[in-house]
């Protein structure tokens, strides 16, 4: 087969890996380097660097607006082309170009969480499971039919970090299982996503980290988890700032004011909310790194009087 990979971050790279184990890559595809770093130099993407490293042909287009571009993607003769978290939307006539047309490796169960943070949306909604789906791509919002799919539950303290992870390796284990399939002549039925069930992921934005005390502590505490490691959870804790990296719900005794201390200790600074407390395990001061609670408190020994 010639596969043509399109991917950039990180989770894309077990995917990328999956696809050139036969040697079958003809080209990859990736965002431009972008400015990253305290020096804002140009970067390159996760999968470029890979790319590099495995010695394949990068192509690094702005869109694929152009003749040009799209020429020079059909030029390559493509069988398919894998999509995984490429960042451009393409448009239907690079998705005609492939023999097969284009898969995208979509990290949940469609067409729950269609959209950009599929993986940190699950956590915060509670979801009990997930996995990833290999899909048909069609000019939509991760709207085309589904190959094939495999499902895991989340665990109870898994983080965004941690299940992003997981599902990328997924991911790549479900892409392999399709791209045999393809080798061996076997065409993995489309199956059409339902029209119940869809729910939307949208992109995360660091506006979305301030807890609100008002809100139950489960909801909060998902909140916590979904957001590790980006953008990290923020509250305010007896008049300071800061980071909130792991925490957990309790029950509490209704009637304190959300945001009021109700016992601190090594295991944590108990929060009231509108409905059980917060028990805020790790949290991060501005300027500081991630510590646990106890070492917070030694900090601000006057919390420890805490009722």
């Amino acid at each position: 087969m010639r596969i043509v990979f399109a991917g950039t971050p990180e989770f894309a790279v077990p995917s990328l890996r999956a696809a050139a184990m036969r040697g079958e890559i003809v080209a990859v595809y990736t965002q431009p380097d972008r400015p990253a770093g305290r020096g804002r130099g140009l970067a390159p993407s996760p999968v470029k660097r890979e790319a590099l490293k495995q010695g394949f042909e990068v192509r690094q287009p702005e869109n694929f607006r152009s003749r040009e571009a799209r020429e020079a993607l059909a030029a390559l003769e493509p069988d398919v082309m894998v999509v995984v978290a490429y960042g451009l939307i393409l448009p239907q006539s690079v998705l005609d170009i492939p023999a097969h047309g284009c898969w995208n490796v979509h990290a949940s169960l469609l067409p729950r969480w269609r959209g950009a943070a599929p993986v940190q949306r699950a956590i915060q909604a509670g979801d009990r499971e997930t996995g990833v789906c290999l899909m048909q791509m069609e000019k939509g919002l991760d709207t085309g039919p589904v190959l094939l799919s495999q499902s895991i539950p989340i665990a109870v303290h898994e983080t965004g970090g941690q299940l992003h992870d997981r599902l990328a390796d997924l991911g790549a284990q479900v892409l392999a299982d399709g791209l045999g399939l393809l080798r061996a002549g076997i065409l993995p039925v489309a199956k059409p996503q339902p029209d119940d069930g869809v729910t939307y992921a949208h992109k995360l934005d660091k506006a979305e980290a301030a807890l609100d005390w008002s809100r139950p502590a489960p909801e909060l505490a998902n909140k916590v988890r979904a957001f590790n490691p980006w953008p990290i959870a923020e509250a305010t804790l007896a008049g300071e700032r800061v980071r909130v990296h792991g925490a957990i719900a309790v029950d509490a005794v209704a009637g304190s004011t959300p945001g009021t201390i109700l016992a601190t200790g090594r295991e944590g600074i108990d929060v009231a909310c509108g409905e059980g407390a917060l028990r805020i395990r790790v949290l991060q001061r501005a300027g500081g790194r991630a510590i646990t609670a106890a070492d917070y408190l030694n900090g601000r020994r006057e919390l420890l009087a805490a009722p």
